[in-house]
């Protein structure tokens, strides 16, 4: 028997069970992993909320962290017993002792790269690679907008985007989280608690405005991010934070200047065994050269994640948060 993190029923964090359940053998494509730590993201509170729908209930939930394989099925050749590995891509049921997927969710993990930092950074690490990367392909020189900035996958952005000589205006809620983005590479920041962001970004790049503004909160800051997008430039919407974007008009975008929207997904652009290790190695190679550094500001027990949750939910985070089983 091994613990998990279960839910029966959509609602709030009293919803989540701290159970006992029977780790099912690797079918032939498949790997039982030994977590030895968990990331928490905001898709679990998706999940959990009923925002997202999990495939049946009860479920279990989570879809990132890092440990030792434990089993491998028969038809898997390219990992073995006691390999180093690490997962963001599902299915559900990270947060559990024991985990058992498909192994082309699994990437190998490099020893100079310990199970903690991979479970901080895996979700927050591959997000922000798509979309830096692929989702638009920021240059050097650019000055770009990103809610959040303080957030977990804020950090990496704020990172990857000095990396790459991008200049990047990031939006925070305090002087602390100001401090704490400029720390890792934010070129600006705005603390909307009392600045006008869409003023502030007018005044940052001298009327111009962004050619793209990446934008995980959601319902709050919708009409914002359009404002703040160039004409003809692109508003990224990857998160649901505040609440999911709904009822569009299309009609605004012609008014904002003819902008394009996006709504994409990790699971769309690492959708092969190939293309996942390809972006996780991409990261890796950033962690290990110190350009990118994993911040891991908070650390539950896994049997707390409840509370684990309402602190990520009530914006009380900064960094990334592991759970420990």
């Amino acid at each position: 028997m091994a613990k998990r993190i279960q839910i029966s029923r959509h609602g709030g964090p009293e919803v989540l069970d701290y159970v006992d359940f029977q780790p099912a053998e690797p079918g032939p494509d498949e790997v039982r992993v030994r977590n030895r730590a968990i990331g928490l993201n905001f898709i679990d509170t998706y999940y959990r909320s009923g925002l997202y729908q999990p495939p049946a209930l009860p479920s279990g939930l989570g879809t990132e962290a890092a440990g030792e394989v434990e089993a491998v099925g028969s038809a898997v050749s390219h990992l073995k017993v006691g390999d180093r590995v690490a997962y963001a891509t599902g299915p559900l049921g990270a947060c559990s002792e024991v985990h058992v997927l498909p192994a082309q969710h699994l990437v190998k993990l490099p020893d100079s790269i310990s199970f903690e930092q991979a479970a901080a950074m895996m979700l927050k690490g591959l997000t922000v690679q798509y979309l830096l990367r692929q989702t638009y392909q920021v240059e050097a020189g650019q000055t770009i907008l990103w809610h959040a900035a303080a957030g977990g996958v804020g950090l990496f952005a704020c990172q990857w985007a000095r990396a790459l000589g991008v200049q990047l205006i990031g939006t925070v809620s305090s002087k602390e989280k100001a401090e704490l983005a400029k720390a890792n590479g934010a070129w600006a920041t705005i603390d909307y608690s009392h600045e006008d962001v869409v003023q502030r970004v007018l005044e940052l790049t001298e009327g111009a405005k962004c050619p793209v503004v990446y934008d995980s909160v959601g319902k709050d800051t919708w009409e914002r991010s359009l404002d703040c997008v160039a004409p003809r430039g692109l508003l990224v919407s990857f998160g649901n934070a505040s609440g999911a974007v709904t009822g569009v008009n299309l009609g605004i975008l012609a008014q904002k200047g003819a902008i394009y929207v996006t709504r994409p997904t990790l699971f769309a652009y690492a959708n092969s065994a190939e293309k996942l290790q390809a972006m996780a190695d991409e990261l890796f190679a950033l962690v290990e050269s110190g350009q990118i550094k994993v911040e891991i500001g908070q650390r539950y027990p896994l049997a707390d994640t409840a509370r684990a949750q309402i602190a990520l939910a009530g914006r009380q985070t900064t960094g990334s948060t592991t759970l420990l089983p």
